[in-house]
């Protein structure tokens, strides 16, 4: 994964790759569980990079034949590589985790408009109702929740995003949905968890009862014993089944079922 830091994990995947072409490998697959710099993938404001982009470009240069990854910020950016991308879902895992403890008092809530069809997968795999948090970014990193779209009073709310990373729109989303709302309960989810600056306190501090990671990005067992609300899932099966599948060229579509 290209996480934290950023440009030493991203700068050591090119020099593997390199080093794979140079030993004449027949073929190359990028596995990147989690795809850095996902999130600047546009101009949000005059003169800003579009560094997803660059990095596609990076590993095409470095000289990888395929790209292996889950969960982009944007779908979109799978058309800024050159080469072939299989891009999993998170959601299947996530939802996995949920199906003993679902019942008609759960809605599955979507932290903003970007996360909508990934929420209504997930709702109608669980057979519930959906909600969506309709929220603005004064600035990078700060969220602020305007409205609540559809019905979630008395009910169990379980927020599905695709990040969590210094968890400020996951906490007042969770708080909003509490005190705005009238939730009962808020537990969250999300395929990525950076868990960078304040985001651990903040999550501890939360009325979330619980947050479940996909482990992507490792969570240390330091982090996870300082707050004790999360729970982390593996990926690795998913990703060992798709690399198996692409090394026997057979279908990679059945994984996202």
């Amino acid at each position: 994964s290209t996480g934290t830091p950023v440009n030493e994990n991203l700068m050591e995947l090119l020099v593997m790759i390199d080093a794979l072409r140079r030993a004449s490998a027949g073929r190359i697959t990028a596995v990147i569980p989690y795809f850095g710099y996902a999130r600047q993938d546009r101009k949000a404001r005059p003169r800003d990079p579009i560094t997803a982009r660059l990095v596609a470009d990076l590993i095409s240069a470095a000289g990888a034949d395929r790209g292996l990854t889950m969960d982009l910020h944007a779908l979109q950016i799978q058309g800024f590589f050159d080469i072939p991308v299989d891009h999993l879902v998170g959601g299947p895992l996530l939802y996995k985790y949920f199906t003993d403890k679902v019942d008609e008092d759960f809605v599955v809530v979507s932290p903003g408009v970007g996360s909508v069809t990934r929420a209504r997968n997930v709702a109608s795999k669980l057979g519930c109702n959906m909600a969506i948090i309709d929220k603005r970014r004064p600035k990078a990193n700060v969220s602020e929740v305007m409205n609540i779209i559809g019905d979630v009073k008395g009910k169990k709310c379980i927020i599905l995003d695709d990040m969590v990373d210094t968890a400020g729109t996951l906490c007042n989303a969770a708080k909003a949905l509490i005190e705005v709302g009238g939730a009962l309960s808020v537990t969250a989810c999300a395929t990525h968890g950076p868990l960078s600056g304040p985001a651990i306190q903040r999550i501890k501090d939360s009325v979330l009862e619980e947050l479940v990671l996909l482990d992507t990005i490792p969570v240390s067992e330091e982090k996870k014993a300082e707050c004790g609300k999360i729970t982390v899932l593996p990926v690795a099966p998913v990703f060992a089944e798709a690399i198996e599948r692409i090394y026997g060229d057979r279908p990679v579509s059945p994984l996202f079922l």
